[in-house]
């Protein structure tokens, strides 16, 4: 591998030090490159989310080697409780030969520095405090490295501007996705988009060891929402609560989802505390971008990786297990392709990352696409909850479609229904 010419220079850049992004750095230093990971953050930091981490997140995470066991902070959960239409359903992750069969929580607060110090162990240079502000660009357009701000982000005039080059630059730098507006890789219009908010409360709840997902969210005017709300327990005395809601309602644009969150924790059983006085931190919010909404994933020397690229699952807004699976493949595609003299055999091979980020989950992000349209309306969501919920079959059916947990090969006959649907719809 090449060895940096100039301080601060490195094999390739990570912009980004979130699941996604860390991942990547942890798995290219692995393989023995030289990797600077840049952070605009200092660590720990909060970061909006669930929390909580399905099978298919869990994969990842001892693929990278991390113990995810109770005593090294991790709380289990054994499958997903549902509630709606009057009915309660349990369903067990199920029990598959690629993926664990239980599912973690542990909040952001933390975890993204545990990945991120997982990168450093690996060999990985990470840099806190340190805000990209664009990308370099040689003659040709290709992106060469990045320009920063060093320092904290109130510090204003007095943060120190450095440059950092390297052939190869990976953004992972969330939903924002500032270096891929900067080359002009805007956002799709005809993707979904979501919005997330959540609240830390102290709870007796905080030990439940199944995911809790509430289908019945309704409007003001009392029309169904296109999401659902969350009651995850932490572990710590706390649960973390919030909900999520797609873009394809009309009342997108007319929700207060803070109202929202308060008006649906405050329906709940006064024993479960979701009320302010015994809330932890504000309601926090955040946008959830969903089915590729950001193509393409690689142009001119930048690869996107996690949210950056859009890769939310549209069916039930996880992003962690994404973000992590998307960061393997750029840094098993970034290997190869730096193994290659710098010129047309390079560029090949990263073009490989696109081509292979639409073979694994084009398809099944189209089938999530279709169905966010579908539940984007009140009546359909409402016959879904009614009629849908009371089937353990179907429900069944369901967790393993919208948690995309079958097996590809073997699995049972509801795998073989997924993975046929996926194989069949057309990777846009």
């Amino acid at each position: 591998m090449s060895t940096p010419t100039v301080a601060g220079d490195a094999d390739v850049i990570v912009v980004g030090a979130g699941p996604g992004g860390s991942t990547t750095a942890a798995q290219l230093a692995s393989s023995g490159l030289d990797v600077l990971l840049l952070e605009k953050s200092g660590f720990p930091r909060e970061k909006v989310c669930g929390d909580g981490l399905t099978p298919r997140a869990v994969r990842s995470l001892i693929s990278l080697g991390i113990d995810v066991s109770t005593d090294n902070g991790f709380i289990r959960n054994r499958g997903l409780r549902i509630l709606g239409g009057g009915v309660r359903l349990e369903l067990p992750w199920p029990e598959l030969a690629s993926f664990p069969d239980y599912g973690l929580v542990r909040p952001r607060l933390d975890f993204d520095e545990l990945l991120a110090r997982t990168a450093q162990k690996a060999g990985a240079r990470l840099q806190e405090q340190t805000t990209v502000t664009g990308p370099m660009l040689d003659a040709a357009g290709r992106v060469v490295g990045v320009t920063a701000k060093l320092g904290p982000q109130d510090a204003g005039s007095q943060r120190l501007e450095k440059s950092y080059r390297a052939p190869l630059v990976i953004a992972a730098d969330g939903s924002s996705a500032r270096l891929a507006l900067s080359l002009g890789i805007s956002k799709r219009d005809d993707r979904p988009m979501g919005v997330a908010v959540r609240r830390y409360f102290e709870s007796p709840r905080h030990d439940d060891d199944m995911l809790e997902s509430w289908l019945e969210l309704r409007s003001e005017n009392g029309d169904l929402l296109p999401g659902y709300g969350w009651v995850f327990g932490v572990g710590d005395g706390t649960s973390n609560v919030g909900l999520g809601i797609l873009n394809t309602t009309r009342a997108w644009q007319k929700t207060d989802y803070k109202e929202l969150l308060a008006r649906w924790t405050g329906a709940m059983p006064e024993q479960w505390q979701f009320d302010e006085a015994h809330a932890t931190g504000p309601v926090r919010g955040g946008a959830l971008p969903m089915g590729f909404n950001r193509t393409p994933h690689y142009a001119r020397g930048l690869m996107l990786v996690g949210d950056a690229a859009g890769a939310v699952n549209p069916f039930n807004g996880e992003g962690i297990a994404y973000a992590m699976e998307s960061g393997l493949l750029a840094a098993e595609v970034a290997a190869q392709a730096l193994a290659r003299p710098d010129g047309p055999a390079r560029e090949r091979a990263l073009q490989a990352y696109p081509t292979q980020m639409k073979a694994v989950y084009g398809g099944y992000f189209t089938l999530g696409r279709v169905f966010v349209s579908l539940i984007g309306h009140p009546q359909v969501m409402a016959l879904a909850t009614r009629h849908g919920l009371p089937r353990p079959l179907l429900m069944k059916f369901t967790l393993k479609l919208l948690a995309n947990l079958t097996d590809p090969r073997g699995g049972d006959s509801l795998d073989r229904v997924i993975n046929g649907l996926s194989r069949l719809a057309p990777a846009a």
